[in-house]
């Protein structure tokens, strides 16, 4: 298949590097194309008063790379016109830090998948927690390459995407992935005032990441007892395991 992979952590950061090699070693042929800076909760933004400056990088001879100077959804649009064909699929990640529950209001790696799959484009988010090693993000781009190859199969309606996230555990630790729904829980973070040498007010924002309490059977519950989490948002999120039985099976297997 042809795959574009974006992200929302820069076109150099180590969870792109790892799911672009992993899906150029299965076969697949790979066009990166990722902001040139970092992007983290940019959410669904789109660049319309500046230019967008695309930048050809040579991160690894398997496949050709773009640094383009914008958010995830401008790096997707942009993308489809830096390939000589139409893609097949597009992976966004693999991000540094979960993107579960409310998160993916805020996230730069769904909104690119999300844009995606209103282009008619289908797509997958994949995200692990931090402090992640080499391996652990193999893992998850092991997986993320398997439940494509099942999506393809039993394509999704427009307007939906695949959202992945796994722990940061070793292999032998991860238990087996769920279809599960996104929690409901919001963020409780509050800002932290100080007063710069010229008087003036500033804020930061808490670095806690403290969420309201998760509901069972939920994304966030599930991910801290060590499971993968698979959720499907969008036309079908209430549905998951209605659209897609066998899913876990072929995963378990």
């Amino acid at each position: 298949m042809h795959i574009l992979i974006t992200n929302d952590d820069g076109v150099s950061a180590p969870g792109i590097l790892t799911l672009a090699r992993a899906a150029a070693s299965a076969g697949h042929s790979v066009v990166v194309a990722a902001p040139a800076a970092q992007q983290s909760a940019t959410g669904h933004r789109l660049t319309i008063n500046e230019s967008l400056m695309v930048t050809e990088m040579h991160l690894d001879s398997r496949f050709e790379a773009y640094a383009i100077g914008g958010t995830p959804v401008d790096c997707v649009r942009i993308g489809r016109r830096l390939s000589s064909r139409p893609f097949d699929f597009c992976l966004s990640g693999i991000n540094d830090g979960v993107n579960l529950g409310t998160d993916l209001f805020y996230s730069g790696t769904a909104a690119a998948a999300r844009e995606a799959s209103m282009l008619y484009l289908p797509s997958m988010a994949v995200s692990i927690q931090t402090k992640a090693d080499e391996d652990m993000r193999l893992m998850l781009a092991e997986h993320a390459l398997l439940i494509m190859d099942y999506i393809m199969k039993h394509p999704m309606p427009r307007l939906t995407f695949c959202n992945l996230n796994a722990p940061s555990l070793p292999r032998e630790q991860v238990k087996p992935a769920k279809i599960v729904p996104l929690a409901q829980g919001f963020y409780i973070d509050d800002y932290v005032e100080r007063v710069n040498p010229r008087g003036q007010r500033y804020y930061w924002i808490e670095d806690k990441a403290e969420i309201e309490s998760p509901e069972d059977g939920t994304d966030v519950q599930l991910l801290r007892a060590g499971h993968m989490t698979v959720t499907f948002v969008g036309g079908f999120v209430d549905n998951n395991k209605l659209y897609y039985p066998k899913l876990e099976d072929v995963l378990r297997d």
